[in-house]
Parts: structure tokens; sequence; C-alpha cells
């Protein structure tokens, strides 16, 4: 039990930081109707309205019915609905259904955010430090379904013929093109890689250790991720028709899915658009290519006589970076990779491809109970990539932060940055 002073500083802190991202979750949404946070565009993505629900399912599980005695469930059918993955946790509606659920409305999730976040906040002072660090690890996975959020409202609207924005389009500024790619030189040797044991003041997930030691051999990266101008050229030159730049799998998957560009980008009179948020609106040919496949980024690479980095090179090379800089999240509105501005940039705009599976580091264990599915029963299939993106919330990447996704998938804000040896 607390003392009568009030709650310690560091819950203080944790309760600002669990209402501001609470309150992120909602602005974001703020612009959708009823229809729009309802829909399902594919099986990869989830209505916006379970995202919001989901989230909530998360703190009032692992925290609220855990660990605060005499919690009563919201509404007990539930966890039926919003459980995304954990088998510990039982039965659950199947995803690909999820935008059959007309009911709960948006008005009613955002009603059992409310009562959730209120729980929460007032279950604060008193909650055990295992407690604490749930609330901890529930706030970084609500920053993920952040981005999943619009990605997923994206891809929704990007099936509508009407190709609607969700806001305004940011005024376009002219930049000056990038110059030719530079080379930064990496580390060689030894290097330590992977997040030290996560505290309530630095946090990582399980998947990003134990810290431990990794050789580099000698190897460069760019300065800077690929532009759409360059894209348009590997796409002018041929390159997704050119099966010896593919691998087996994305050449069949290039064959088969009839793919000739990246998603969202279409070709009308010789002029490429792309989609984004803020509608239908011409490529920008100094910003970093967006929404693009492991696929299609090792193929650019071997055009391009050149490869992806491993995820240790480009751990190495970012460590050294500020990883809240760049163009990340930071609020509600027009959410969309910008031209570099000068100078390397490790961190936003677009997650960047690696060459590496996800597969556990040495001595890693997932923990016990059900929050151990959150990331070590997915080492398998899926590939890394780094560094956060314009629809990251901001203080949510860092260094040693694994994102991962199967080698197909496209619909989030994936990019590439070039590697090659020396």
């Amino acid at each position: 039990m607390r003392t009568e002073r009030g709650p310690a500083p560091a819950c203080s802190a944790l309760a600002l930081r669990f209402a501001q991202v609470r309150a992120l979750s909602e602005a974001l949404v703020a612009p959708l109707s009823d229809a729009d946070a309802t829909i399902q565009s594919m099986d990869d993505a989830s209505p916006a309205k379970w995202h919001l629900a989901h989230t909530s399912w998360f703190f009032e599980t692992f925290v609220l019915r855990d660990h605060v005695p005499g919690y009563r469930i919201h509404d007990e059918r539930f966890p039926f609905l919003f459980n995304s993955y954990y088998e510990a946790e039982g039965v659950r509606h199947a995803r690909p259904r999820r935008g059959m659920l007309s009911r709960p409305s948006l008005d009613e999730s955002l009603a059992y955010r409310a009562a959730v976040t209120e729980a929460v906040l007032a279950a604060l002072p008193d909650l055990p430090p295992e407690a604490e660090a749930l609330v901890a690890l529930g706030c970084h996975h609500e920053e993920q379904h952040q981005e999943l959020l619009l990605t997923d409202i994206l891809h929704h609207f990007s099936v509508n013929p009407l190709e609607p924005a969700v806001w305004p389009g940011a005024p376009k500024v002219p930049v000056a093109m990038p110059g030719p790619t530079g080379w930064i030189e990496g580390t060689t040797g030894e290097v330590e890689i992977g997040a030290m044991a996560s505290t309530s003041l630095n946090f990582a997930f399980d998947c990003e250790g134990p810290r431990h030691r990794a050789l580099l051999h000698p190897h460069a990266l760019a300065d800077r991720t690929v532009t759409n101008d360059e894209w348009a050229g590997f796409i002018a030159d041929g390159g997704y028709r050119e099966p010896r730049h593919w691998l087996s799998d994305g050449w069949a998957w290039v064959q088969r899915e009839g793919v000739d560009a990246p998603l969202y980008w279409y070709q009308q009179d010789g002029v490429w658009t792309r989609f984004g948020l803020d509608g239908r609106r011409p490529i920008d040919p100094a910003a970093p290519v967006t929404h693009v496949s492991f696929y299609e980024a090792d193929a650019y690479a071997s055009w391009a006589g050149a490869r992806l980095p491993t995820e240790f090179e480009w751990e190495a090379a970012a460590a050294v970076h500020d990883p809240n800089g760049g163009n990340q999240l930071d609020s509600a509105g027009p959410v969309e990779p910008r031209p570099s501005t000068g100078g390397p940039a490790f961190f936003g705009d677009v997650w960047e491809w690696t060459g590496s599976a996800f597969r556990p580091y040495p001595g890693f264990r997932a923990p016990d109970g059900a929050v151990g599915e959150y990331n070590g029963k997915f080492m398998s299939g899926q590939f890394v990539l780094r560094g956060g993106s314009c629809a990251t919330p901001r203080g949510h990447a860092r260094a040693s932060y694994r994102n991962f996704f199967y080698p197909h998938q496209r619909w989030q804000f994936t990019g590439v940055r070039l590697a090659k040896d020396l």
C-alpha cells in the first residue's frame, strides 16, 4: 500500500504515460464514422474499433483482472471478441471475421475504453511492481496498435473506389532531390547487440534480448533509404519482369499476385500516384519509397548491385543516433514519409527491411504466463525490420527494437536501406 502522501513519482510518470497513450489512440479515430471503424479489408488488417477494444482488453485482463482484487469484467462477452492470439486465454473470435462485428458500436467501444482507463488510473497507486510492469508493457503494446490502426485504416480506405482521405494533405514544400547514395563504413569485428533487461525506465520487448555478441564482417550501409524516384527507375528498367533479381518465392509471389509496383501506386498517362491517408496524390520523387515487401526490397537490392543489411549491421550503425529523431508519429494528422533533409537518419519515415530472419537470440526465454506468447511463438518464417516509421509513435523505437513481418507483407510503412560488402 502506498503512503498517504500519494503515489510514488514513478507511478505518477506511468499514469501520465498511460493517459497520453490512451488519448492518442482515440484522437487517431476521431475522423472515423462507425462504418469506417467497423470494416476489415483483409485478414492481416483489423477494424479500428477492434484495435480500440483489444488494447483495452489487454489492460483489463492482465492488469485489472489479475491484480486488482474485486474487479469485475466490464462485459463478460468481450474477452471472446477481443483476445487476439493468446491461447492461454481461451477460445476467441476468428481473426478474418473481425469485420463482421457490427456490435459493439464505435461509441460502445469508446465507452469500454473509458471504463478501463478510469479503472487502471484508480488502481495504479496500489499496484504491485509486477503489475506496473504490465501497465508499461500495455502502453508499448498499444503504441504498436496505433501504428497498425493507421496502416489498417489506409488499407481499408484504399479498397473504396472513392479513395477517401482521413486527413487533408500537408502542404508540399519543394525540396532538392537527394544526391547519389553515400556509404557509411560499418563496424568490423565483435559488437554487443540487443537490449539490456527491461526496466521501468528503459523498456524493451523480450525479443530484443538477451544482449549478446555478434561478429560483423567488413561492410557499409547506405546513408539514406531508397527514394520513390529510384524505385521508379527500377520499375522502368523492368525490375518486376526480370526473374534473375528475385528469390524463388518472391518471383512466384510477383507472378501469382500480378505485382508490378509498390502497394498503393498507380500509373496513368505515364504519371505515378500513390494513395495515402491524405487521399491519392502524385508520388514525391524525393521521399523514401514505402509499402514494399521483403521480396521487393531484396530484388531491388540485387538490381542495384547491393544487398539488404543484417539486423546486427543496422543496429551497430544506428546505436549512435537519436531514436527520437526523424519523422515519427506525434499526434493525429497527416502521416507520410518525408524527403531527407540531410545527414544519415536511421529512425522514422519507413521501417527498413533487413536480411535477417526473426529468430530468438542466444539464451532467449519467453516470460511465464499468457504474456509469454507476445513474441516468441512468432519466431518462424518472418524477417526483421528496424528503425520505425512515420506512423510509429515517437519514443517507441530504439536501436535494439525488432519489428517483424512475413516476406510478402507490405501494408505497413516499409522501405529499403542498402548495404554492401567491403
